[in-house]
């Protein structure tokens, strides 16, 4: 069986290879351009590979209604209208075509979560590379189907969902046209907590639907995406703000740029611990092999006289006999006298 794969502007996604780290920008821009453009240049410095948009408005996301359903309960947006909520966090289109020619010139990837058949039309414009679907929207199949049909590679979160539906989800795509998915685990709770992450979960989704697995990641802790990158984790996605005190939608659930940066790195070094199947010596351990135990003379030895476990001992520096030698040593004669300290030698031992 082929590995799993994606391919972003050409880089390739999958086991074996780094991490690609995506900074989730969302509402933290808070409807400002200019702040929306620093957050993409501290996700370069930070070490993102790549920044995820939004592209809705809130009359493609819900009705401008303040009926019971449409209000928020159980999260910390209580009381507030869909369409209020909407309102406030989504990013104006006309900013996305000048963001992502601001983050080509960087040399990052820049694309974005569509919502709805309208949004997909106005980044195939944008020649986005990628698409991501939310994990609200994992049961939208026209969306799927829709967003399949641009042959793009497709990154799904799968929060909340049952298999069945991730099974289900995962066939409308390929049945669509969508030849590159990853799938992410995700808990869609904001801020979750690392006791609901079952990060377990991702190499299943990986072996049963072969795809490169990853993490889309709403807790503040950076343990946890060091934990999924060690079980598997082919991609990390992380919201950023500038500061968690400045009041938005989002930013209690996002890291700020020292976090981020910080995650980066932790990722990375978790990665090269990882390594490879491997033993024996390293080429950083080549130095140590000599304090291991080999076979020393610890007294005296006259010449003819027999060696013993009085005057043959395994002890460190590792310059004598290797220890499986120490019977085939001990009973045998010194073939001249031997100082206390000198390790033993086939050249030093006679016969019986």
């Amino acid at each position: 069986m082929t590995e799993p794969l994606i391919r972003i502007n050409g880089r390739a996604i999958g086991p074996g290879r780094p991490a690609y780290i995506i900074a989730e920008m969302s509402a933290n821009h808070a409807q400002s351009f200019d702040r929306a453009a620093r957050l993409l240049e501290v996700a370069k410095e930070c070490g993102a590979d790549a920044v995820k948009l939004q592209t809705y408005t809130p009359e493609t996301m819900t009705i401008d209604a303040d009926s019971t359903w449409f209000r928020i309960r159980g999260t910390m947006w209580d009381g507030r209208t869909l369409h209020e909520l909407y309102g406030e966090a989504y990013t104006p289109w006309e900013w996305q075509p000048k963001l992502k020619e601001r983050a080509d010139r960087m040399g990052m990837d820049l694309f974005s979560t569509p919502f709805d058949a309208t949004a997909v039309d106005f980044l195939e414009e944008m020649q986005v590379p990628a698409y991501k679907i939310a994990s609200f929207e994992n049961v939208d199949l026209p969306l799927l189907r829709r967003v399949a049909a641009t042959g793009k590679p497709m990154i799904l979160s799968t929060g909340m969902a049952t298999l069945a539906e991730i099974d289900e989800a995962v066939r409308t795509i390929r049945e669509s046209g969508g030849k590159e998915l990853a799938l992410l685990k995700c808990t869609s709770a904001y801020p979750a907590t690392p006791e609901e992450m079952n990060l377990r979960s991702m190499s299943h989704l990986g072996s049963t639907f072969h795809v490169p697995v990853g993490l889309s990641d709403h807790t503040l802790e950076m343990t946890v995406p060091v934990v999924a990158i060690a079980l598997g984790a082919c991609i990390i996605e992380k919201h950023l703000t500038l500061s968690r005190a400045e009041p938005g939608p989002d930013s209690k659930f996002s890291l700020e740029p020292k976090e981020f940066g910080d995650m980066v790195e932790a990722v990375r070094t978790a990665e090269k611990a990882l390594g490879q199947v491997k033993f024996g010596a390293t080429q950083q351990e080549e130095a140590s092999r000599v304090f291991r135990r080999s076979l020393f003379v610890v007294q005296d030895v006259a010449a003819n006289e027999l060696f013993d476990h009085r005057s043959i001992r395994a002890i460190r520096p590792g310059y004598g006999l290797h220890t499986r030698h120490l019977d085939d040593v001990v009973g045998r004669r010194a073939t001249r006298d031997v100082a206390r300290g000198t390790p033993v030698s086939w050249d030093l031992v006679g016969g019986l």
